[in-house]
Formats: structure tokens, sequence, C-alpha cells
């Protein structure tokens, strides 16, 4: 009954919302009002006015019983009758991966919780992608792949089992913590880094191996399945999905990665991982169109809410950037970023609004990276209105030395190199931070055109300035007890306060 008034809800929503806005047909329309840039309204997916249990196919909640086949048997059954609803009732159901069919829904009750197999071997091999490149990976526990109007709704929670699959690094465990996880697994010769088994211990110290494994040697990739831990949930080309109201947890690698979809509905969700989880990002929303996350929070191992669209030479081949991005009410805790966007974005970022936003302890608030070998454009970036505190490194940064030094030689410019340009931030309240501000561009590639304003920044060190061209602060507020800005190599056109 009340997942029933919840859908009644919603829908008498989606018409009030329809009537308020004329030809307006997404009861999102509201979100997209006051935007400094046109966006397209999202619109949720259209699913078919039936609906089955999974109980209906030998589902057991016993939380024991393996429950891949009932899952299996529902999806095709659903694609049989053309779509439809798939309730999870409340209970542990305990299985291995499960594939979506389009015009699906699978809605978990309160009380529901779809606990992910520990078996690696349940996550068979795949082509797929990690990290912007094109490669292999184990099949994620939630899969899609080419399909549309497909939906993840309810109060219930996916749990990926993820220790299973992740290394763990001494520094990041307190002593009590470091000798209960020796009790298992093994570790590499340092004795720093925990291994859940050899097979992983082994592929992540060779290197060559894995450059192997990335270009699809068949017999290295077998050899390396319980390396190629996957995201949590992942779906690529994919057209009309909402993810709603649930919780997603404890993923063996990201938790949340639409690829390539258009038409992408974030909402209410709640997305975590181990504050030590190894690429324990939250989503990852890479080279997709159309995009809404809105009302969620997130409590995680690596970067928050993560902007990306692809790698180096792949990425740049692929060509699709990502764009028409939402970002609005959302809250982040631990994560190495609050909002992120890189480094793997070659294939470029724009027309992305970030507003009323909260970042508590995360360890940078505004994060922006890149690097040479990247190539890549972004701009038109909007951000308004964030609210953050306890960041132990950089309130805002903008890093286009991610993973290398400076004093290489300075290269030409090709398409290999990254460009930042036409970002706008307005409002923006860091309560305290160890420095305010980093901009570190590429001597070859400045960043161009950053405005400012109406923000304040209490910190421990003021803005740090290279490599920066055009950098407009309009009523910006530096408190700090040493200097307010350090201009160091590169920096032309500031304009403070005109």
């Amino acid at each position: 009954m009340k997942y029933v008034l919840s859908r009644l809800l919603f829908a008498v929503a989606a018409l009030l919302c329809m009537a308020g806005q004329g030809n307006a047909t997404s009861p999102y329309a509201e979100f997209y009002t006051g935007l400094p840039v046109s966006l397209s309204p999202v619109t949720p997916p259209s699913i078919p006015d039936y609906e089955v249990t999974i109980t209906d196919f030998g589902g057991v909640d016993d939380g024991v019983t393996l429950n891949t086949e009932a899952f299996a048997k529902a999806m095709a059954h659903l694609a049989s009758r053309g779509g439809g609803r798939l309730v999870v009732p409340e209970g542990i159901w305990y299985t291995g991966p499960i594939e979506f069919e389009s015009n699906v829904e699978l809605h978990l009750c309160r009380g529901a919780l779809v606990l992910f197999s520990e078996n690696l071997a349940d996550y068979p091999v795949v082509a797929s992608d990690w990290e912007g490149l094109t490669t292999h990976r184990a099949l994620s526990p939630l899969t899609a792949r080419d399909k549309h109007d497909i939906a993840i709704t309810g109060n219930g929670t996916f749990n990926g089992n993820g220790q299973k699959w992740r290394p763990v690094k001494k520094g990041k465990m307190t002593e009590g913590q470091w000798k209960s996880l020796l009790k298992t697994g093994c570790v590499n010769d340092k004795g720093d880094i925990w291994f859940p088994n050899e097979r992983i211990r082994d592929v992540y110290v060779d290197k060559e191996l894995q450059a192997k494994v990335h270009h699809g040697d068949r017999a290295t990739v077998e050899y390396a399945h319980d390396f190629l831990r996957p995201v949590l949930l992942s779906f690529i080309r994919c057209r009309n999905v909402m993810l709603r109201d649930a919780t997603f947890e404890n993923s063996p690698a990201w938790n949340l990665h639409p690829l390539l979809c258009e038409n992408l509905i974030i909402d209410n969700v709640n997305v975590r991982n181990p504050w030590f989880a190894q690429n324990g990002d939250g989503v990852d929303v890479e080279s997709c169109t159309n995009v809404l996350v809105t009302r969620s929070s997130f409590d995680v191992g690596d970067d928050a809410i993560c902007i990306k669209s692809g790698k180096d030479k792949d990425g740049r081949d692929r060509g699709i950037p990502c764009s028409n991005v939402l970002i609005d009410g959302c809250i982040v805790y631990h994560g190495h970023g609050g909002f992120v966007i890189g480094s793997e974005m070659s294939g470029g970022c724009k027309d992305i609004v970030v507003r009323n936003c909260v970042f508590i302890g995360t360890d940078v608030g505004l994060r922006f990276k890149s690097t040479r070998g990247r190539g890549g454009l972004v701009e038109n970036i909007y951000i308004d209105n964030v609210k953050m505190t306890d960041i132990p490194g950089d309130a805002l940064i903008f890093d286009l030395y991610y993973g290398i030094k400076p004093g290489a030689p300075v290269p030409p410019v090709t398409e290999e190199t990254p460009s930042f340009r036409n970002i706008y931030i307005n409002d923006v309240t860091c309560r305290q931070a160890g420095r305010a501000a980093l901009f570190n561009g590429l001597p070859e590639m400045p960043m161009k055109n950053v405005v400012i304003s109406n923000s304040i920044f209490r910190a421990d060190k003021g803005v740090e300035l290279n490599h920066v061209d055009g950098l407009t602060l309009r009523n910006v507020t530096i408190a700090t007890p040493g200097d307010k800005i350090k201009e160091g190599e590169g920096v032309r056109n500031v304009k403070i306060n005109p």
C-alpha cells in the first residue's frame, strides 16, 4: 500500500508541475528555473503498469539462498511482457549480478537488503571501461547496457560486499584495525598494503601484467579476474534512467558509474563506502548528457560527485563530453573532493551547474584536476551557493599537474593539452580549510576566465596562483593569518573587486 501511495503522489506531483509549467512535461522542471545556462529538463523513465514480486520467481530472503536465477527469470519475464516493476520485499536477498532489461523498474521496499555474493567467480569478466579506458572488468552487480527506461526505486539497500575485492592501505587504518585485517588475506612485500587474496596482490604489483589486461589479452584477463574489481552499478549507453531513494554502499570500486547515458536522474539516494575504500568514488558521471543529481548524500572513500569523459587517447577518440548536468541540493561528508571534474576528462565537460550543496569534512571542497596527455576542454561551469567546513586541504583547487611533478620541460600545445576556461563560482562559504584556493595551471595552457564572487574563505593559508590568465575576485573575503594572495609564475589579468 505504501508503495502504491508513493507512486500516486509522484504522479500527482508530475501533473501539478505540468499544470504550472505550461508546456513542461517533467516533474523535475522546477529544478531548471533561474539557471545561468539553458539546460534541458530531465524526464522520468516510462515504466508499464505491470508488477511482479521476486518471490513469484522463487526468490528467498534468508540471506543464504543465492537468488541470481530468480532475478534473471523475473527480468526475462518482464521483458517478455514489455516491462514493468519488480518488487523486492523486506528481507536479505543474497544474489549474484542483476542485469536489467528495458522498461523495468526494480523497487526495493523499506527493509530490503540486496546483498551481492562474495564469491568472485559469480562475476564473469566482460568488456567494459575503467577510469576512462576501454578495458575488461568483472561484471558489475547492477548492470545495464544499451537499455532504455530503467529505474531503481524504494528505500532498500544494495551492498556490494566490496571488502572481498578491495586492497587496503595500512596508512588508512588504526593499529587495531590493521591487526584485525591481517588475520585474513595477504600483504605486499613492504607490508603496507593488504589484499583479500594472493591473486589480487600478484596482479596489483605487476604493472606489465596490468598492461596486458588493458590490451585485452584473454588468458591474462582470465588470470587477473579477481583484480578486475567492478563498480557497483554500471549503466552503459542507456536512455531514460532513474535512481531514486535507495542506498548504494560498500562497492568493490566506484559506487555508481553511468557511462554514455542520456536523460539520467539520481534523486534522494544515499551513497556510502568506507572512508578507506580504494577508488571508492560516490558517483562518476562519464560522457553523459542531460543529467540531474539532486537531494542525495555521499560519504565515500574517494571523490564524491565526479564528472568525467574518458582518459587520454581513448577519451579523445570517443569524443563525447559530459554536458548539460545539474547537481542541486546534495550533501557530502567524507570524500577526496565534494564536487570534482577530472582527472579523466579527455572528451571534455561543458554546461554544468552545481548549486545548493554542503560539504562537511571532505579532503577538498571543489576540485578540478587534469594533466598533460589528457587533452579535453572544460568550459561553462557554474557553481552557486556551496557551504563547506572542516576541509583539511583546499576549499577550491585547479590542478593541471595531477600525477606529474612541476619543473618538466614545457611541451607545445597539442590535442593532448587540457584546457579549463569560463568557470563561474558564486556564493561559496568556507568556514575552515587548510588553504583557500590553489590555481596550478600549465605554462603552455593557463587557466582562463575564472570568476569568483560574493564568497568567504576562512583558511590557514590564502590563495596561491600559478599560470592563470584571467581571474576575477569580486566581493571575496579571504580570512587567513598570512598572505591573502600569493602570485607565482605566469599570472596575468588578475582583477580584485573591480
